[in-house]
């Protein structure tokens, strides 16, 4: 997944839903996007954070 894909999924997740969306780079080098509150690996892999009640 690209990171223009990544972020355009990742944003309509976290608006869907309501919760926060972090976007980390994979073991394998690829983007992928999990909700905040479930995300285990390193804060060192993440790339970006959607917050959809933060403006």
């Amino acid at each position: 997944m690209s990171l223009v894909e990544a972020n355009a999924f990742a944003f309509s997740l976290a608006t869907s839903l309501m919760v926060s969306i972090v976007i980390f780079r994979a073991g394998d080098g690829t983007l992928t996007v999990v909700r905040a509150d479930e995300y285990e690996g390193e804060a060192s892999q993440i790339v970006r954070e959607i917050d959809p009640h933060e403006r």
